[in-house]
């Protein structure tokens, strides 16, 4: 019996975490009940018109990432919501959402079909919910989300109850990168993932009030930056705290060494009174973060995980907005 558990070992070795969200240009979540099996498009109330579209969009290698959704209630409704989340483009604060509520999960792939043709869909509904969290418990992909993952999600919809967020939603999700993490989580319309997650930090990222320091360990980037400017954004939010969240951000690679050793960073952030900073940053392999693990459990061998460090960082451009009272 295999009784290796990836993200026990990440934690052992003291993995840094940054760096490991994944960048795409739309999430497509569909509510499926469970259960999933691993290859989770081929589960049992996955229609048959709906894994064809996955894999087409996956032939076509589109930026695109479908996953599953469900909460405790998806067995019982008599209705599929489908949520697209599509990056801003330039300066953003991540993705704009579209909701569909459907008769059946039967319509979805329709519905996905027009809206890859750029047609609209009368079925479009407004809600009063403004995120979305995705907790992987996608235990038949890999244990540890069904060891770490499922026990936090019901933990994670008592703290939401328990703060009074009516306006928030909690989701079961397949597989989206990162169980040797577990829990992890995506936050929606933002992208943010987190991981290693406790009701502690959860709660602080909730309400985005505590000791911002927390984030160094739970905090695995924003999807809306490559993985390389992960790093350079954690460093900007531990410097302006809580209130970054607020900003709107793009990023870009300027320059990569051929050894990947060194890349020359790019990060601009406008706040909400219209001030705009453009920092760059020199970002260094960090030797003594870069490790062997095993990313998985089912993993048969280690791979090296190349971990990068802020080796300077200076302000390039600004432009302050004053009001004159």
């Amino acid at each position: 019996m295999n009784t290796f558990f990836c993200s026990d070992s990440s934690r052992q070795a003291g993995e840094d975490v940054i760096g490991s969200a994944t960048n795409y240009q739309a999430y497509i979540l569909v509510e499926c009940p469970q259960p999933w099996i691993s290859e989770v498009f081929n589960s049992k109330w996955v229609p048959e018109n709906l894994r064809i579209l996955v894999e087409k969009v996956k032939r076509a290698k589109l930026p695109i990432r479908f996953l599953l959704i469900a909460n405790d209630l998806s067995h019982k409704v008599n209705h599929t919501t489908l949520l697209i989340y599509q990056k801003k483009e330039g300066l953003s604060n991540g993705y704009c959402k579209q909701e569909f509520k459907l008769a059946n999960i039967e319509q979805v792939a329709a519905v996905i079909q027009k809206w890859l043709w750029g047609i609209s869909y009368d079925s479009e509904v407004e809600t009063s919910v403004t995120r979305d969290i995705l907790v992987c418990t996608h235990g038949s992909y890999d244990k540890c989300c069904a060891r770490y993952g499922a026990p936090f999600y019901f933990y994670a919809t008592a703290t939401i109850a328990d703060l009074c967020l009516d306006n928030v939603r909690i989701w079961k999700s397949s597989h989206f990168g990162g169980h040797r993490f577990a829990p992890t989580v995506i936050d929606f319309p933002e992208g943010r993932y987190y991981g290693v997650l406790d009701q502690h930090s959860f709660g602080s990222i909730l309400t985005r009030t505590g000791d911002i320091q927390c984030l160094n360990k739970v905090y695995r980037g924003w999807g809306v930056l490559p993985a390389a400017l992960q790093i350079l954004e954690r460093e900007l939010i531990l410097k302006n705290g809580w209130d970054w969240f607020n900003y709107k951000v793009a990023g870009k690679i300027l320059e990569q060494s051929l050894d990947n050793n060194t890349i020359l960073a790019e990060l601009s952030f406008e706040q909400p009174c219209g001030s705009l900073y453009t920092y760059q940053a020199k970002l260094v392999k960090d030797e003594t973060k870069t490790q062997q693990l095993k990313s998985s459990c089912n993993a048969t061998q280690e791979s090296v995980v190349t971990k990068y460090a802020v080796g300077s960082l200076w302000l390039t451009s600004s432009k302050v907005m004053t009001y004159s009272t």
